[in-house]
């Protein structure tokens, strides 16, 4: 990747919707380079997808928990039986694996306590599941930035 790659896709974070030749007129190239290199981006898998961001309350979803989920085990089968149950839970909006006192972190979203009562106990039922705690986020600060890319020659 060069600047110009740099500088679509700084384009395209701040402004998905940006047509082809809005997003060619803003890094300085005529129309057709700019769309063979944005094709060349998502074939690369480095552009992975276009969306709307929706603001949560407005989408009836005011409520995001982070749950910490700790596994009975280690084992690699846990892992992935805990993972493949989690693709299919429209409540989890993100999960990672992480390192320290959990195995995973999971953002959950829904509209009341009454909800996430429901997705928690869904969560527990969850494959390997030994122990869950749960962070309400009070507020959001900064969500959903830009990935802050630094290109070096």
């Amino acid at each position: 990747m060069d600047a110009i790659d740099f500088n679509i896709i700084q384009a395209l974070q701040e402004d998905g919707r940006l047509s082809n030749v809005e997003l060619a007129e803003r890094v300085n190239l005529s129309p057709s380079p700019c769309l063979r290199r944005v094709k060349r981006l998502e074939q690369d898998g480095v552009i992975t997808s276009y969306r709307a961001n929706l603001d949560r309350e407005k989408a009836g979803l005011p409520m995001t928990v982070f749950v910490d989920v700790t596994l009975d085990n280690n084992k690699d089968h846990a892992s992935i039986e805990f993972e493949q149950a989690v693709l299919d839970k429209d409540y989890v909006i993100s999960c990672f694996l992480v390192s320290g006192s959990a195995d995973y972190r999971l953002e959950i979203v829904t509209k009341d306590l009454k909800s996430y009562e429901t997705a928690l106990n869904q969560t527990q039922a969850l494959p390997h599941v030994k122990s869950i705690n749960s962070n309400f986020a009070i507020r959001a600060v900064k969500t959903a930035a830009s990935l802050p890319l630094v290109f070096a020659n």
